[in-house]
């Protein structure tokens, strides 16, 4: 089956798994309502006791993070849409039609891209509210959004994987939480690198959630003057960051239709 037809049949299975944004409002809803939560708490309650180490302010320093926290959750949502379809035998339906193999896996990690791109327009609108400021032109701020989602993607595609391995929706939200919570939370998100010591410092500075807020606050102008940790990784956080996706698209990419394949063959 050619790369044209397989495009066009994840379009299709992309189109169905987003009709659930109308009959599941409550979804989007949640989705929507966690970013705001997290810019408004941080903004407010830990504002005053995080120092940035610069002369930006917290709020400005804060919202790269939060985006990338939020994109990189919001990924899940492939692992977790992915076992709730097996679990209803869903799968063993689009299974019989004359369809791509990876179509499923292509139409689900795409329609997750549209939450990911509603919810970093909620972001925006907040953190705009609450203070944050694009800084640099609008080319590098259309970059810093780019960036993010293509990193998401990636994600999604990890989570794919996932979703096919375990057994149910409430597995993979457990799997998937104890891997993202350190990565987002052992970074520099929400304070700077410079506030770890030893291995950890070590870690936060190669890792990727790191790298992609750090590319994040470089396009949108939210760095300041704030000292850059001398490692390749954090010198140069976009073109590492995008290795990062490539690695993982490599990886989870056949992977994950390979093991399409083998559960849909029992």
């Amino acid at each position: 089956m050619s790369t044209t037809q397989a495009l066009t049949d994840g379009w299709v299975v992309a189109q169905r798994n987003l009709i659930k944004i109308k009959r599941v409002p409550e979804i989007l809803v949640f989705v929507l309502i966690s970013p705001i939560m997290f810019v408004l708490l941080f903004a407010y309650v830990f504002a005053g006791a995080i120092d940035t180490g610069g002369n930006v302010d917290y709020k400005e320093f804060l919202i790269a993070g939060i985006f990338a926290q939020t994109v990189v959750f919001g990924a899940t949502f492939t692992g977790a849409g992915l076992a709730e379809d097996m679990q209803k035998g869903i799968i063993d339906r689009f299974r019989s039609l004359p369809m791509s193999s990876s179509a499923v896996l292509v139409g689900r990690t795409t329609s997750d891209v549209v939450y990911n791109v509603l919810s970093l327009i909620i972001m925006a609108l907040t953190g705009l509210l609450v203070g944050w400021r694009i800084r640099d032109g609008f080319v590098d701020a259309v970059a810093g959004f780019a960036l993010l989602l293509v990193f998401a993607y990636a994600i999604s595609w990890v989570m794919a994987y996932v979703g096919l391995l375990v057994p149910s929706v409430e597995v993979i939200n457990n799997a998937s939480f104890i891997v993202i919570m350190p990565l987002t939370f052992v970074s520099n998100a929400f304070v700077p690198a410079s506030s770890f010591d030893g291995l950890l410092y070590t870690f936060v500075t190669w890792n990727p959630v790191s790298t992609l807020t750090q590319a994040s606050r470089e396009l949108f102008g939210n760095n300041g003057n704030m000292p850059v940790p001398d490692t390749w990784s954090m010198q140069h956080p976009v073109l590492y960051t995008l290795i990062w996706v490539g690695i993982l698209l490599a990886v989870f990419g056949p992977l994950s239709v390979r093991q399409y394949r083998r559960t849909t063959s029992r």
